[in-house]
């Protein structure tokens, strides 16, 4: 059985930083797809940054590349998000997503490549 534990969101101000974490059990990190997303009150849950393959690939959304940065700890079997100058738009719930099938290498940014979720954990800025 695989599950995903989420930790590491909390209030922070404008420009502040934050790191969220996501254990894995019963999948490796290292050879699934992983992934976070984000879902603000009232919209869709849109993809953040995602990681798979052996040479650790990546994507980011537009709009947050060069502040946010995925990585993997393989032998802590664990997923990073390390958010940097956090804006007010960065608040909502996080989701940690891990996935095995081809599409989760294919489409690395639509929820539907994903197999598995963590419960969310919420991010809230204030100014």
């Amino acid at each position: 059985q695989v599950q995903l534990v989420e930790s590491g969101g909390g209030l922070v101000q404008i420009g502040d930083s934050l790191r969220l974490s996501c254990t894995v059990s019963g999948r490796s990190v290292t050879s699934s797809a992983v992934a976070w997303f984000r879902q603000a009150s009232g919209k869709e849950r849109d993809i953040v940054a995602a990681l798979s393959g052996s040479r650790g690939r990546t994507t980011y959304a537009d709009s947050l590349k060069g502040r946010f940065t995925i990585t993997r700890d393989s032998a802590k079997n664990t997923v990073y998000l390390q958010m940097n100058s956090l804006r007010r738009d960065g608040a909502a719930v996080y989701y940690c997503a891990v996935g095995f099938k081809e599409d989760s290498f294919s489409y690395p940014s639509s929820p539907a490549s994903y197999d598995y979720w963590g419960q969310g954990t919420q991010v809230t800025v204030s100014s």
